[in-house]
């Protein structure tokens, strides 16, 4: 059963992560399109790319998806725990020995 739970929550944490990184990725583009009345650069390792319009965007656009990935695997892992009556499998804590 262990390993079933694990399959579980591993295609669970999967699609959610993949589904926030989306959305946050698509409003990444909307918000910078709006700051800055440009699309967003499509390769910021493209030397025709600002420096720092290739810095701001990596740096926005890492934080952001990586928030939205880890707010969604947190309400997976609740989803989870509600739902089995404990935690996924890779965020349960080590048992205590006992003496």
């Amino acid at each position: 059963m262990a390993d079933d739970s694990s399959k579980v929550w591993s295609a669970l944490s999967l699609f959610a992560g993949l589904g926030a990184a989306a959305v946050a990725r698509k409003a990444l583009r909307g918000g910078w399109k709006a700051a800055t009345g440009k699309e967003p650069p499509s390769n910021p390792a493209d030397p025709d790319v600002d420096l720092w319009e290739a810095v701001a965007w990596a740096a926005a656009s890492g934080t952001l998806i990586a928030l939205a990935k880890m707010a969604a695997t947190r309400r997976a892992a609740t989803y989870y725990l509600k739902s089995t009556g404990e935690l996924p499998p890779p965020l349960r804590k080590d048992e205590p020995a006992t003496a």
